[in-house]
């Protein structure tokens, strides 16, 4: 198994350590070539999703990278990239536009504003951290709540879609990756 990892701005490397500890080949997405080879799986990370959509643009791989997802490749986008997968995002035009979520951008304020909880992800308790993050203010039908922190949604996943407003490749918890590779063997 082999996942690409979005490596434009943001915390790429991080995600690609998480996937080495569960034993999951994974390399960097930087440029247009990086899409040429195999790959069963896609992670959209956290960062700023303004400056990856506009990166994304520059790099022609905004539409290569839609038409992937929307085909069907198994995608995890973690808080910016809950944010360029989303249908709707409150005041700007949507990135990807492929999952049916609306998002609030920075809906936890400023980067004082972050935090870390532990709460229940998928019907398991794990850390989340989060860092200026979103969260759905609406999900349309076939999207799955995974978990919800005070009321509000910080997980979901629509078929092979699955986003989360927290940073679990800031913790020692592997189980979103666990998670996200089941979908990818799956989908297989």
């Amino acid at each position: 198994m082999r996942i690409g990892v979005l490596a434009l701005q943001g915390a790429f490397a991080e995600h690609i350590s998480k996937l080495k500890q569960i034993n999951v080949e994974a390399f960097e997405i930087r440029q247009l070539k990086d899409l040429s080879g195999h790959f069963d799986g896609l992670i959209l990370p956290g960062g700023e999703s303004t400056a990856m959509r506009k990166l994304l643009g520059d790099l022609s791989l905004y539409e290569p990278l839609k038409e992937i997802i929307q085909n069907g490749l198994p995608v995890f986008g973690t808080c910016a990239g809950m944010i360029l997968l989303a249908k709707e995002i409150e005041g700007e035009e949507p990135c990807f536009g492929t999952l049916d979520i609306t998002v609030k951008r920075n809906a936890y304020g400023r980067q004082l504003g972050s935090f870390r909880c532990v709460d229940e992800f998928a019907g398991k308790e794990i850390e989340m951290p989060f860092i200026r993050a979103p969260y759905a203010e609406r999900v349309g039908e076939g999207v799955n709540v995974l978990s919800r922190i005070k009321g509000k949604i910080v997980a979901v996943q629509q078929d092979n879609q699955l986003a989360t407003a927290f940073h679990p490749e800031l913790t020692n918890d592997t189980s979103v990756y666990e998670y996200f590779i089941k979908m990818v063997e799956n989908r297989r």
